[in-house]
């Protein structure tokens, strides 16, 4: 399925029914008198925030979503029937902005969530409302109120708990694929990833929820290779993962660059809790490793785990980390629902996560991870069956 995280509509709520102007007549019964009945109400236009979305591509092919108009009145007192509303599914975390693409009319954060966007209009009243002592057969009635209509654009922003950011080829990718189930495509090129991909980890009882975004170079915020549009999607993120590539040759102007990026992108972005990671460093020497972290810590004045997503080693310290910070904004804000939370628990069969070393003889028994980062099952037979292995991007 395409991802599509930005998508302008036309949303028109129904009119409401004309009343009728109608007065009872029946053999051998006088003064009938008035009997027109009021229109119906116009359907309305709602917004209902679903879990099993994650993209706005129903709304690439279809822009015009109108409710349907009430009916009108007719004789014997028989008010119209209301029109039917139209309800526009969207994913979790998805905006609905106005039309100049900056005024937030709502955010919607919690799945089976509704909104009424646009209320239809009132149905107009039958000659038998303004029936009265002095006006006995009133041959008034009047048209329905019209609907609302407007252009919105409604704009995802993924919910997740822990954001990679990076430049192309870091290796975030490749991160995600090795703590998590999820399957990004990888390869040994810039701009591998073009859009947001989320994966689960499942860190002992514990889960949350990463997101890895396209890789960001200089200039971003002026739209400098894809930009910085999907920064979007890691306003909501509780704690930020910077990898640095290992085989740069300044690692520090490299963190230099991207911070700045966030920084001119706004949202709070620099301001979120950070974890940094020299990646990559399965292809550096143990001199290289200690210059190039000890010029990291300089740079960015806090902690830098070394750490290969590759050959799995260094994971674990990162995860721990993550969420720490996760756990603590957690206790924090705990009005705020937790990413796993608004998305649903992972799979029940999904391993917890352990380095290989560390891992227990009856755990192994379930797989390992192989040379190349993937996860290898082992099946009944003890047969492996080895999963599609990736070059780390």
């Amino acid at each position: 399925m395409k991802f599509l995280d930005q998508a302008k509509i036309f949303v028109k709520s129904g009119d409401g029914g004309a009343g009728c102007v109608g007065f009872r007549r029946e053999k051998h019964i006088e003064f009938g008198g008035p009997d027109g009945g009021d229109g119906g109400r116009g359907g309305d236009v709602i917004l209902e925030c679903v879990a099993n979305l994650n993209t706005l591509i129903d709304y690439r092919y279809q822009q015009h979503f109108k409710a349907q108009k009430g009916h009108h009145g007719q004789g014997r007192n028989k008010t119209g029937g209301k029109g039917d509303d139209v309800v526009l599914k969207v994913p979790v975390g998805t905006q609905v902005l106005d039309e100049d693409k900056e005024t937030v009319l709502a955010d919607l954060t919690t799945a089976g969530t509704r909104l009424v966007l646009k209320r239809g209009g009132d149905g107009g009243f039958g000659n038998m409302h303004y029936k009265s002592s002095t006006n006995q057969a009133p041959r008034r009635a009047d048209e329905g109120w019209p609907g609302e209509e407007a252009w919105i654009w409604l704009r995802l922003k993924l919910i997740a708990d822990a954001g990679l950011v990076g430049k192309p080829n870091a290796g975030k990718s490749t991160f995600l694929a090795a703590v998590t189930r999820a399957r990004p495509k990888i390869a040994n090129y810039p701009f591998t990833t073009l859009h947001p991909n989320l994966g689960v980890v499942t860190l002992g009882d514990e889960e949350f929820i990463i997101a890895d975004i396209p890789g960001l170079i200089e200039g971003a915020h002026e739209g400098a290779g894809i930009g910085d549009r999907f920064l979007g999607h890691i306003e909501r993120c509780r704690v930020l993962l910077h990898l640095i590539d290992g085989t740069e040759d300044d690692v520090a102007e490299t963190y230099r660059v991207i911070r700045h990026e966030l920084s001119a992108y706004g949202g709070g972005l620099d301001e979120k809790p950070e974890v940094v990671a020299l990646n990559k460093c399965d292809s550096l020497t143990s001199d290289d490793i200690e210059a190039k972290l000890e010029a990291l810590r300089e740079a960015c004045g806090a902690e830098v785990f070394p750490m290969s997503g590759v050959s799995g080693v260094g994971l674990k310290p990162v995860l721990a980390r993550l969420f720490e910070h996760i756990r603590i904004a957690r206790e924090e804000e705990p009005a705020v629902l937790a990413a796993s939370s608004t998305f649903g628990a992972g799979k029940r069969s999904t391993p917890t996560f352990r380095k290989n070393a560390e891992a227990d003889e009856d755990d192994a028994e379930d797989g390992h991870y192989g040379p190349d980062g993937e996860w290898i099952w082992n099946d009944i037979d003890g047969d492996e069956d080895e999963a599609e292995e990736g070059v780390e991007e």
